[in-house]
């Protein structure tokens, strides 16, 4: 696939970008590198290759989930202007 100029110009209009005669003939270049760099890349048969989620294998250390903090919930909400149910009751916000 190649671009015209006037792809280019349209490109650039839908973009509302303004592109000068001169930036129209580099960008068009660029543009069409680009593309035919992306052709390369479709024509690669990566019909045998796994997805993968990260270039490198990393696989990531997890520690064990236990509670470390003692539970200071009835402390916090005694201060608080109104709870119920355990939960916080702000201002109406939104109607």
């Amino acid at each position: 696939m190649s671009l015209t100029t006037d792809d280019v110009r349209r490109i650039a209009r839908l973009a509302r970008l303004e592109v000068s005669d001169a930036e129209t003939e580099h960008t068009r270049d660029q543009l069409n590198g680009i593309l035919s760099f992306i052709e390369q890349l479709q024509a690669v048969d990566t019909s045998g290759v796994t997805p993968m989620a990260h270039a490198v294998d990393v696989v990531q250390r997890l520690r064990p989930d236990a509670v470390t903090e003692a539970d200071r919930r009835a402390a916090f909400q005694a201060v608080a202007p109104e709870t119920e149910a355990g939960l916080y009751l702000v201002p109406q916000v939104i109607e």
